[in-house]
């Protein structure tokens, strides 16, 4: 199943609410299951970003939706990456057309 990377930054009310409730971590994990995605991954970061989360969805339109939902929210700006793994890569540079 593909894989996506999905960087984020908490507003200053996505802060608020994890601050007061830790848990809505993983109930929005829980979340992106009824969506159609899963959170493979997810860390907590210094620096430019708060999380990285690696998620699998079956396609570009679901993980897009899961993107605008949670980003619809107000709480969370986002960034999602379709990630490659180098292995499919290396079959892709090596496989002639």
């Amino acid at each position: 199943m593909p894989r996506y990377i999905m960087l984020s930054n908490l507003t200053d009310e996505g802060r608020k609410t994890v601050k007061m409730r830790p848990e809505r971590i993983k109930e929005v994990n829980d979340e992106i299951e009824k969506m159609g995605a899963k959170v493979i991954e997810q860390y907590a970061v210094l620096g430019e970003y708060d999380f990285i989360n690696i998620l699998e969805a079956p396609d570009n339109e679901t993980i897009s939706r899961v993107s605008i939902e949670l980003g619809s929210r107000g709480t969370i700006q986002l960034i999602t990456l379709a990630a490659i793994p180098i292995e499919e890569l290396e079959v892709s540079l090596t496989t002639p057309k």
